[in-house]
């Protein structure tokens, strides 16, 4: 794997890889590759992992970015910006970092908490509670008939991008009751025989996505008011827009038209 979590064995030192933000907005420098500490002045420094072998880090820029720097968002920057194996680097910098700045103070008692010196949480010094980077599950289902993928479009997706089926699991709900009811809240069909298939964690705003290849039953389309602006059977040779490379949407698509083939 090109980018793998690791603990950390030696602080920061300069020429380490390392994701660097400026308020909400990533920056890269012009020569293409990630930022280098030392490049320039950094502050709240935490230790992500290794990106092919090299110790990767992010950190809060101070004051204002040099000048052949560029500035972008996460979204952006994940939409085809940057190449697609930097994903899940740029996704748990973005989550870890938002866990450090939501958790600050204790939500028991507003003591300030303290880092673990052993892992990503942190603990409250005066009443022992325990906080962890949250992590919310959400399936997505990618519902096929013969040689027709069910694809579907939210208000929010860039025009003409269409995706597999996506929604948030409920406390106390499975994962493959999750996927039954989302595939008929979203678009009113009835599936079965579900094929788990993958998983990435994504930042939008701390998911761990679990793919799903599923088979349609019966049942018209009939696209939820307010969350799916269209959805349509399209044939695998005709394919609409997909969503970047970068997303297991994209992987899940793919994975399935090369099993159908």
């Amino acid at each position: 794997m090109p980018f793998d979590i690791t603990s950390p064995t030696r602080p920061a030192q300069p020429g380490d890889v390392c994701v660097i933000w400026r308020d909400q907005r990533l920056c890269l420098p012009a020569h293409g590759g990630l930022p280098r500490v030392g490049e320039a002045a950094l502050t709240s420094l935490r230790h992500l992992g290794e990106l092919n072998g090299a110790p990767c880090y992010v950190g809060e820029l101070v004051g204002a970015p040099p000048a052949d720097w560029r500035e972008t968002s996460l979204r952006a920057a994940l939409a085809g910006q940057t190449p697609p194996d930097w994903a899940p680097l740029l996704a748990r910098a973005s989550m870890l970092r938002q866990f450090d700045r939501s958790h600050r103070y204790c939500s028991a008692c507003a003591t300030p908490l303290h880092n673990h010196g052993h892992d990503h949480g942190k603990a409250c010094p005066s009443c022992g509670l325990l906080a962890y980077p949250k992590l919310s599950p959400a399936m997505m289902a990618l519902v096929v008939r013969g040689r027709q993928l069910l694809l579907a479009r939210s208000p929010h997706f860039p025009p003409g991008v269409y995706s597999a089926l996506a929604g948030f699991v409920e406390p106390g709900e499975t994962l493959e009751a999750c996927v039954h009811r989302e595939v008929q809240e979203e678009v009113g069909v009835r599936i079965d025989n579900l094929r788990y298939v993958g998983s990435q964690g994504w930042p939008f705003p701390h998911s761990l996505m679990l793919a799903f290849i599923a088979d349609y039953v019966d049942g018209d389309i009939t696209p939820q008011p307010g969350e799916i602006e269209s959805a349509c059977w399209f044939d695998l040779d005709a394919l609409p827009e997909l969503p970047s490379q970068a997303s297991i949407a994209h992987w899940l698509i793919h994975r399935a038209v090369d099993i159908l083939r």
